[in-house]
């Protein structure tokens, strides 16, 4: 009986060494020993690019012979993402790549260290060495300097905010189906709907950031920072914020919902407008079942539009050099032709480099089909640099803002006193 147990026990060791040594054989490659494994920390949930990202690891992983992603959603956005970078460096852990949205390109600079993507170019990959500037305009790479003129990553995701109409119901409405021009307009528009067809006339997305209020309130004329300040609680600055306010607390014809319920309330037909980001558009359009489509972010009468860059950069947090290669390795990859057009078909975002657009390979034929990418394409030349508070107070910061997003909005506190006292918050942080 003792034998027998020891042929079991040797039986079951010579199963478990089998299945170890074949899961090592998946981590090693052609050259010397195992695979390096890396993290990809990313902001991209399922409706927002999470299954573009998910494809597009699958298939780097299944071509690299030297390197092993593991992708890693983030909830809450950018601020989450920070947040949990740094708990993941409080514990002496880093991942290897990161996105990095543009309103906490100086937090992210300031507080963390990283590595520059040329920097590890021009250590490991000299083939590589002209690649950034091969592929990107510099105005596009300027996005991700920091305010020391540092390059501290590279543009991965580039988008504006939209407004998204269904037709069907502006035409029950009995407006006109090609939508507001103006800010003022979407007020009328949406009172409208709301009376002629018992549905809500628009929603403004609300997610755990500011980068659509700063469009609202900067096509206006305000300023979100001006030398290192906070100033948007202008005269400009509040008159936009009070429009938004006004449709909601006073004519009832918007609706104050969590950006994923906002955004799906759309979907369903329950809103008729809504204002958010080219990033959803896949989302969007793949779920919607009336006449939808895109049209430019509205204008306030007489003024220029001005629209924060939405999206992020990507930035190298890996320590090791055999994780920084990785790193290089990994993001040269979704930097091709094939993977940044990938990348634009399963979000919406406009891609960095300058040849996808055009590319055979790449989006020329997907761009002449798809009607609902041409507004964000037509409105870059009104984008400008996502505002990022300054010092180490920049999630602290922005906070404030949401905190203060959601009391006027949901009418505990009046819009010029809500700018106010959090403009005077936000500039004691930044003293």
């Amino acid at each position: 009986m003792k034998s027998f147990l020891k042929l079991v026990s040797l039986f079951v060791f010579v199963l478990i060494l089998t299945a170890c040594q074949s899961s090592e054989t998946t981590k090693s490659n052609s050259g010397n020993g195992k695979k390096t494994v890396i993290e990809y920390w990313h902001v991209n949930a399922e409706t927002q690019g999470g299954k573009a990202v998910d494809e597009l690891v699958k298939e780097f992983n299944a071509q690299s012979d030297t390197t092993e992603v593991v992708a890693k959603y983030n909830p809450d956005m950018y601020k989450g993402l920070m947040q949990n970078l740094q708990a993941e460096v409080a514990a002496g852990k880093t991942p290897a790549v990161v996105q990095v949205g543009w309103s906490f390109l100086d937090y992210f600079s300031n507080n963390f260290n990283y590595v520059s993507p040329q920097d590890v170019i021009d250590k490991n990959y000299p083939e590589d060495k002209t690649f950034l500037q091969d592929h990107f305009l510099e105005n596009v790479m300027n996005l991700a300097k920091n305010s020391d003129g540092k390059q501290v990553g590279v543009p991965y995701s580039l988008s504006s905010p939209v407004l998204y109409i269904n037709r069907d119901l502006l035409e029950k409405a009995g407006l006109d189906k090609n939508g507001p021009k103006t800010w003022e307009e979407v007020k009328e528009f949406s009172k409208v709907i709301k009376e002629k067809t018992g549905k809500y006339g628009f929603y403004f997305q609300e997610p755990a950031d500011n980068w659509a209020t700063q469009a609202l309130l900067e096509s206006n004329g305000a300023q979100m920072i001006t030398d290192g300040k906070a100033t948007f609680a202008s005269k400009e600055g509040i008159e936009a914020y009070q429009l938004l306010a006004d449709m909601i607390l006073k004519d009832k014809s918007a609706v104050h919902l969590s950006w994923d319920q906002g955004v799906q309330s759309f979907i369903d037909g329950n809103v008729a407008m809504a204002y958010t980001t080219i990033a959803q558009r896949s989302n969007i359009q793949d779920n919607s079942k009336f006449d939808v489509a895109t049209i430019k972010s509205p204008a306030w009468n007489g003024k220029k539009v001005r629209l924060p860059a939405g999206g992020a950069m990507l930035a190298i947090t890996a320590k090791e050099e055999s994780q920084q290669k990785s790193a290089w390795e990994f993001m040269k990859y979704l930097y091709s032709v094939e993977s940044m057009a990938k990348w634009t078909k399963g979000t919406g975002y406009v891609p960095p480099r300058k040849e996808v657009a055009g590319a055979e390979n790449g989006l020329k034929t997907y761009l002449e089909e798809n009607k609902m990418m041409q507004a964000a394409v037509e409105q870059m030349d009104g984008v400008v640099p996502w505002t990022s508070f300054p010092g180490d107070a920049g999630l602290q910061a922005e906070q404030t803002l949401l905190d203060v997003r959601d009391e006027i909005l949901g009418g505990k506190i009046s819009v010029e006193k809500g700018l106010s006292s959090t403009q005077e918050t936000i500039n004691d942080l930044l003293k």
